[in-house]
């Protein structure tokens, strides 16, 4: 959602006039994403001829069937078919995908938005996204892209050098996949991160974690940091709202884990369908015993949108009820999101208590970190810092 739009929402009871001056001046220069208009070979990127790319994750069955593998549905298409995500292609048994290069929203962003708060404060972020997602939640706040067919939205294509000398010319020193399922792109995103690799800028995916492990461990090796939308603790949410399964999601935040990559968690928080304590408190245990303590947890305000108009915004109460029951059983990291002003945004050192990085909205007012420890005793904070 703009983040503008949360930074004026009355009742949030936490903003200043010069947090919201600064907040106003943030979404002002950042804005949301935007989607592309135009033919694709219009703007400032020469036009890459790249028709539909062989996906790198499937297999030939019998028949001219496939089975995909880049998502746990594992989804098998007949010949002429596409899988659930409507963005791979069996033609003639050989799968395709059609968003490869296909670049259908690009913005620059501050990489809090993402957000990544333990990850190079203050970059920015070149950001892009194709149609497509694995899932189908409800309150999806990009669903033009992500319940959309590549046809259906208007694209540019983009070669990885592209996208990289986009970065560059933008002044941004990470690359983020985001806004719709990155996960439908992998491929297109692990060869635009090995070229932003070779060029010393970073990349992060943003996404709901529903990945299968070879293409996952594929990312990994050319990937900086991983944001998962931890949606709920609730099987039956995953199925009903988010139109996913829970189970495949805790295993890509362990594998994510094992393989040392930097991983925060997102947990919109709405009204009635996942604000329960109980699930809260198993959650927590959850993380403490599989992750640990030092992970950032991110419980953020819902906003009605999208199919889900007729419930309320997250009361901030609620928010903060999640966030205490995190840091009373021992999570160090845990933020409050879609509040500006409110002091769950800023890090904290778990040694002394000191503000390290102050925040509001997406915006960094100060970052007191001496390298990667507190300024005031030393204490390390975990966290991408340079």
């Amino acid at each position: 959602m703009d983040c503008l739009s949360d930074c004026s929402r009355p009742g949030s009871g936490f903003l200043t006039r010069r947090k919201f001056l600064a907040c106003g001046m943030g979404c002002a220069a950042w804005g949301g994403f935007g989607f592309l208009h135009g033919e694709a070979s219009e703007g400032p990127f020469p036009a890459w001829p790249s028709g539909p790319k062989e996906a790198g994750f499937y297999e030939k069955l019998r028949g001219s069937a496939v089975r995909c593998g880049v998502c746990p549905r594992t989804c098998i298409i007949p010949d002429g078919e596409r899988g659930f995500c409507r963005t791979r292609e069996n033609r003639n048994g050989t799968l395709y995908s059609l968003v490869y290069g296909k670049v259908a929203a690009l913005q620059t962003d501050p990489v809090e938005k993402k957000p990544l708060f333990h990850f190079l404060p203050g970059a920015r972020a070149f950001s892009i996204a194709t149609a497509g997602c694995n899932f189908t939640c409800k309150f999806c706040q990009n669903h033009q892209l992500s319940q959309a067919r590549p046809e259906d939205v208007n694209s540019r294509t983009m070669s990885p050098g592209d996208v990289v000398s986009g970065a560059r010319s933008a002044g941004a020193r990470v690359i983020a996949f985001t806004y719709n399922e990155p996960t439908v792109f992998t491929e297109y995103a692990v060869d635009v991160a090995a070229e932003a690799q070779r060029s010393g800028i970073r990349s992060v995916m943003v996404s709901n974690g529903f990945i299968r492990p070879a293409p996952l461990e594929k990312l990994a090796g050319v990937i900086s940091a991983y944001k998962v939308d931890f949606k709920a603790f609730s099987r039956s949410f995953y199925r009903d709202v988010a139109g996913g399964d829970r189970e495949p999601v805790l295993a890509t935040i362990r594998s994510l884990h094992r393989l040392g990559v930097w991983t925060e968690l997102v947990h919109l928080t709405i009204p009635t369908l996942n604000d329960r304590e109980t699930d809260f408190h198993d959650m927590a245990d959850w993380l403490l015993g599989e992750i640990g303590p030092y992970i950032p947890v991110h419980f953020t305000r819902f906003s009605p949108m999208y199919r889900l108009t007729s419930l309320p915004v997250t009361p901030v109460a609620t928010l903060e009820r999640a966030r205490n029951i995190f840091l009373e059983k021992g999570m160090r990291f845990v933020y409050i999101g879609n509040v500006p002003g409110h002091p769950g945004g800023n890090t904290y050192c778990p040694g002394c208590g000191a503000v390290v990085i102050e925040r509001v909205g997406n915006s960094v007012l100060r970052n007191s970190l001496r390298g990667n420890a507190c300024d005031s005793c030393g204490n390390p904070i975990p966290g991408v810092w340079s």
